[in-house]
């Protein structure tokens, strides 16, 4: 789902346009960004079957990607982003990092636990779209498209006169990224 991760954070540009895009980038992807360096030390684990493909793989990140795991998380990056920026900023950020939690319980098998670290066995969540590898990249594409049309139509407002970053150079590498990432996934490449 990083393709929708980013159409979702584009889009939150349309919410408060003063946020950095870069920090609506960041915030999307804050759960994957603290999950890398727990799953290098072991303590978060990803099983992918033989052969792989789209989705195929069973993650355990029991702490940054459970439940409780995920509001404590996105609540800290939300603080930090409200010293930094202000209370609007700071709770659309949060908002943010807590919805790759969201967009992850659609796609996800049941993988994703309650309490950090599955405290108490409690059951396991996810939605399973990524069982139909098609609906799930038709999915991700229409958040990827939304999202850019929405940073798009807000950031063209807001453009610098005579700047050569324009809304549109940065629409068209968001999609082009966007895409390039959904192939790769789609091909298991």
């Amino acid at each position: 789902m990083i393709t929708g991760h980013f159409g979702l954070a584009a889009a939150g540009k349309a919410v408060d346009p003063r946020v950095p895009l870069w920090s609506l980038m960041l915030a999307t992807a804050w759960l994957d960004v603290l999950f890398v360096p727990l799953l290098l030390l072991g303590v978060e684990t990803i099983e992918t079957p033989p052969g792989g493909g789209y989705g195929a793989s069973v993650i355990h990140a029991d702490y940054t990607h459970s439940l409780v795991g995920a509001l404590m998380l996105s609540g800290l990056f939300g603080a930090v982003a409200v010293w930094r920026w202000g209370r609007r900023p700071g709770l659309l950020l949060g908002a943010v990092a807590f919805s790759h939690w969201l967009l992850d319980l659609i796609v996800h098998r049941t993988d994703l636990p309650i309490l950090p670290g599955n405290a108490g066995g409690l059951p396991l969540l996810g939605l399973g779209l990524w069982r139909v590898p098609v609906a799930s990249i038709l999915l991700e594409a229409a958040i990827l498209v939304a999202g850019v049309w929405l940073y798009w139509r807000t950031a063209r407002s807001s453009a610098r006169p005579g700047s050569w970053v324009t809304p549109g150079l940065v629409s068209l590498t968001l999609l082009a990224c966007g895409v390039v990432v959904l192939l790769l996934d789609a091909f298991g490449i």
